[in-house]
């Protein structure tokens, strides 16, 4: 079976763990439901971001075809 993947947790983790917790009302739920939300959110932003990069690629790869860029 293969080992169980470890992940550096620090206690800034779990001071951000308790913190969103608490904001949460003690709600497991509900943390989960925030975490989920922050995810798809950040997902978005990482898409738009992804999307700019492939468009901006493509006008800089243009101008060096005509020679215009350094």
């Amino acid at each position: 079976m293969p080992e169980p993947a470890s992940f550096p947790f620090s206690p800034s983790y779990e001071l951000a763990c308790d913190r969103l917790i608490a904001m949460c009302n003690g709600d497991p739920r509900s943390t989960i439901k925030a975490l989920i939300l922050a995810n798809e959110y950040l997902e978005t932003e990482l898409s738009e971001l992804r999307t700019k990069a492939v468009s901006l690629g493509a006008v800089v790869r243009r101008a060096r075809e005509r020679g215009d860029a350094a």
